[in-house]
């Protein structure tokens, strides 16, 4: 059985990102699918890449403990599930830490001697939820969709071979109604259980 990680990135319990955290995780449990939730903040998790990180992707120290332990909990995950608010039009700065400190050098990836790279996370399915303040044409017409796009799912995603999943932005998150984004968020859940399936088969 294929099982999945949510990781929310909100300090805020009540946030509408735990909202859709929990929405995402009952779909997928009431599916039949095993999931867990990574909540950073609520785990205390240090974003800040410090110099036994910077040893780590050298090579030249073992792995902090608490980059070990996401590193374990993501090694037993074929779908991970980003869900996060979306500021100055990218990842919050715990969550661009996470990366930076768990996606490393060895783990994610390997750069080679002779300069190749080779992504190591291609069993793995990402798929991002990027709850948004502004409309979508904002961000077309600023072109942050592409600079999202190419910072996150190229940068990011494509760089460490993992497969690209659902991106899935939450737009007027702030203005919209209630029951809009209630159901809108119901929508997200239920397309990411059947993306899970669909990928899940490839």
């Amino acid at each position: 059985m294929h099982r999945t990680v949510v990781v929310v990135s909100n300090p805020d319990p009540t946030s509408l990102s735990h909202h859709v955290t929990a929405e995402i995780t009952a779909a997928l449990t009431a599916a039949g699918v095993p999931n867990e939730v990574a909540d950073l903040a609520q785990e205390g998790f240090d974003p800040r890449f410090t110099l036994a990180d910077r040893q780590l992707f050298h090579g030249e120290a073992p792995t902090p403990p608490d980059v070990a332990a996401q590193q374990e909990r993501l090694d037993r995950a074929d779908h991970l599930v980003l869900v996060f608010p979306m500021y100055w039009w990218s990842v919050p700065a715990l969550l661009k830490g996470w990366i930076d400190r768990v996606f490393v050098n060895g783990w994610a990836f390997d750069e080679r001697p002779d300069g190749t790279l080779l992504g190591k996370l291609d069993r793995k399915t990402i798929h991002l939820v990027p709850i948004a303040a502004g409309d979508a044409d904002l961000l077309r017409r600023h072109g942050y969709d592409t600079a999202f796009s190419t910072q996150i799912e190229h940068g990011v995603l494509d760089y460490c071979g993992a497969r690209r999943g659902k991106t899935t932005f939450l737009y007027e998150s702030e203005s919209k109604s209630t029951e809009t984004l209630a159901a809108e968020v119901r929508e997200i859940a239920s397309d990411l259980v059947a993306a899970t399936s669909a990928t899940a088969a490839v």
